[in-house]
């Protein structure tokens, strides 16, 4: 029997019990339609986490000395670079650089009269344009200058958990370069909110010339901070940034921790994603099963008329066929839809992202498009959909044409 005929009896076939059909069809929809709306919010996560990490402070390249060691934030004059002014003005002179800055970190405790914080101190160029993201972000107050000798900015909300606001007084607190504490008064000079806990709940921010005097450091800072015009700039400037005692690392090995963690977790994800399809499969070989034994008699009426068994067969994994590509083609439509709605309003996760350390999570979760795996996962779904069919097709293909003659 031709192969258009196969197809037309296939096509018949599945239009016999059309309620059957339909939800075998929405099945495959909402199934692959759930997977692209779980890889969107991945993607986005990813994306965004790492998009918001390099404004806020990575950059896309920066330049340490090379016995510094981010997670103890040291002060010692050994770990730090001792002329960043000269190696920020080497990376500003490259055509690919969009800002260049140098930043002093410590570790700090700001106390009011009732209660106490930890946070990470940012000694900033208070007129660069790597902090732009911060300038942006100011709801109260004003920016810091860099002849500002007590001012410090915080977030919003963390003002409003210590009570707070623009003008107050706070105590501030480091152990200097010397290894002594050292405990100052500086005034509240304005409020961000990023929306970005890493900064929002950890940050205080005061002028490097002052965060330099203040923890005895002498001119020296923690890093100089890149950031290009380009992203796939960053080997090459990076390369070209190295010299003795001073260590290039770019956004992604700074971001090394956050994406080796997600990448761990895409093995959940994963299970996930299995799961849904098998689920899938299982609705398709069931309809399939159901097809057959309704059509037991059919099909011996069929064989004893010459249709061979690998026809038989044929016809059943044409109608997997239909009903996979009707399927994914609908799960495709819904699942971009979704995706296209996230990637504008998101989903608002709420304080629980404060959790998350080390991450530049918002309050709201955005989605992504990720059309590799869009269309990775598509593919994927309409051939377990058709690795489904085989076991209902071959049972149907071995039916003896007597005995199924005789079925009722």
């Amino acid at each position: 029997m031709a192969l258009g005929k196969l197809w037309t009896l296939a096509w018949r076939d599945l239009g016999r019990n059309r309620r059957r059909t339909l939800f075998s069809v929405i099945a495959v929809a909402l199934g692959l339609a759930l997977l692209i709306m779980m890889n969107g919010l991945i993607a986005g996560a990813r994306d965004d986490s790492l998009r918001n990490s390099i404004r806020f402070e990575t950059g896309h390249v920066q330049l340490r000395a090379a016995s510094y060691d981010a997670r103890k934030l040291s002060l010692q004059w050994k770990d730090l670079l001792a002329e960043p002014d000269a190696l920020a003005a080497q990376a500003k002179a490259l055509p690919e650089v969009k800002a260049v800055a140098p930043v002093l970190w410590a570790g700090s405790v700001l106390t009011t009269r009732d209660e106490s914080t930890d946070l990470k101190l940012f000694g900033i160029d208070t007129e660069s344009a790597i902090y732009d993201p911060f300038r942006q972000a100011m709801v109260a107050g004003e920016f810091l200058t860099p002849d500002d000798r007590s001012g410090i900015l915080i977030s919003k909300s963390l003002a409003g958990s210590l009570g707070i606001g623009v003008g107050d007084k706070v105590n501030l607190a480091v152990v200097n370069a010397n290894g002594e504490p050292d405990d100052s008064p500086f005034t509240v000079r304005g409020l961000f909110q990023t929306g970005f806990f890493t900064y929002d709940d950890g940050a205080v921010l005061m002028p490097l010339s002052k965060a330099q005097a203040y923890t005895a450091t002498d001119g020296h800072a923690s890093a100089v901070v890149v950031l290009l015009n380009n992203q796939d700039d960053t080997e090459r400037v990076a390369a070209a940034l190295q010299s003795p005692g001073v260590t290039p690392f770019t956004y992604l090995k700074l971001n090394e921790a956050f994406l080796q963690t997600l990448e761990s977790a895409m093995g959940f994800y994963v299970i996930l994603y299995g799961i849904v399809i098998l689920v899938v499969a299982v609705i398709i070989a069931n309809t399939l099963l159901m097809a057959v034994f309704e059509r037991v008699r059919e099909m011996g009426i069929l064989a004893a008329l010459g249709m061979k068994g690998r026809q038989v067969a044929t016809m059943f994994l044409l109608e997997a066929t239909i009903l996979g590509v009707i399927g994914v083609a609908l799960g495709i439509l819904l699942g971009c839809a979704i995706v296209a709605y996230l990637v504008k309003v998101g989903i608002p996760i709420g304080d629980s992202a404060s959790v998350v350390q080390g991450i530049a999570m918002g309050t709201t979760m955005y989605a992504s498009f990720d059309i590799r795996a869009i269309a990775s996962l598509s593919v994927w779904t309409l051939i377990i959909t058709l690795l489904a069919s085989l076991y209902p097709a071959r049972y149907a293909s071995r039916l003896e044409p007597v005995e199924a003659l005789r079925a009722q």
